[in-house]
């Protein structure tokens, strides 16, 4: 009695005398990942852009102007009563610089 469960056997088929094998192989498609990095750089680099020109402009688009201001501001002193007058510093005493012995010659041995 045969099995039901196994399948019959399969006879091969002939090969033939010459066999040529060609491989073709397709690498997946590239789902356009790394246009996110060109996006970057190029932000970096127009920033880097602005940034050079307000610097190398000194502060941007003046016109021309000249900046250059004099302020002078003469502000009146507080007369504070209840404050007592600093003291002064006593005078600093004189100190004479310290003698350093010429270089004399090394005796060789």
């Amino acid at each position: 009695m045969t099995d039901p469960n196994v399948t019959p056997p399969v006879e091969p088929t002939p090969r033939p005398e010459v066999v040529h094998h060609t491989t073709i192989n397709n690498p997946p498609a590239r789902g356009g990942g790394s246009s996110w990095i060109g996006l970057l750089v190029g932000g970096l680099v127009v920033v880097l852009l602005i940034i050079a020109f307000v610097v190398f402009t000194n502060g941007g688009m003046t016109g021309g102007r000249d900046t250059n201001v004099d302020i002078d501001v003469d502000l009146p002193r507080p007369t504070m009563p209840d404050v007592p007058k600093m003291p002064d510093l006593p005078d600093v005493p004189s100190v004479e610089a310290p003698s350093v012995p010429g270089p004399e010659p090394v005796a060789e041995n």
